[in-house]
């Protein structure tokens, strides 16, 4: 018997990566929620307060390549973050179609009171890998799948492959009349 079906697993959901992170992403959570609180900020909330911090000023789209959270998704955080008074918006100087985004005093307050906390919960999700050296790798693996999502390139620098979109049924291409 396997050691999967041993602990009630499913072989081949062990062995898809898909499946794992989205496993690990749930305990990772659980570990942030954990060490949060209820009360604190969600940790997407705290991926903008973080990079903001180390981008004031910058633009919402600096932001969306910056976290990865899609550009609707991050325009709505932005907006309830502004109303918890934890941002603040304006126009950029540089490009008057975009809005450069700042931590207002409240929000940098809750930057520097939770990082500590987020600190914990990476300290205890690692803590569940065995070795320095397995952490350090698992934590750069992690890194390259993130940016290889970014700007469609692969971790070794090739271009991902985009799966093309689906035609509607029933609309086909007409030929030009010669």
């Amino acid at each position: 018997m396997s050691k999967a079906k041993d602990r009630g697993g499913v072989a081949i959901l062990d062995r898809s990566p898909s499946h794992l992170l989205h496993r690990a992403l749930q305990l990772a959570l659980d570990l942030y929620a954990e060490e949060i609180g209820p009360d604190g900020v969600t940790q997407r909330q705290y991926a903008v307060l973080a990079a903001v911090a180390d981008n004031e000023g910058g633009t919402q789209s600096d932001l969306v390549r910056i976290t990865g959270i899609d550009r609707s998704t991050l325009a709505d955080m932005a907006q309830r973050m502004i109303a918890k008074d934890l941002l603040e918006r304006e126009r950029s100087a540089v490009d008057a179609r975009a809005n450069a985004v700042r931590l207002t005093e409240v929000g940098r307050t809750t930057l520097e009171a939770v990082r500590p906390k987020v600190a914990a919960a990476d300290v205890r999700l690692l803590k569940l890998l065995s070795g320095g050296g397995r952490r350090d790798a698992f934590v750069n693996l992690l890194r390259d799948l993130a940016r290889a999502g970014d700007d469609g390139e692969t971790p070794q620098g090739g271009k991902r492959k985009k799966p093309k979109a689906e035609k509607p049924p029933g609309k086909k291409k007409r030929k030009k009349a010669a």
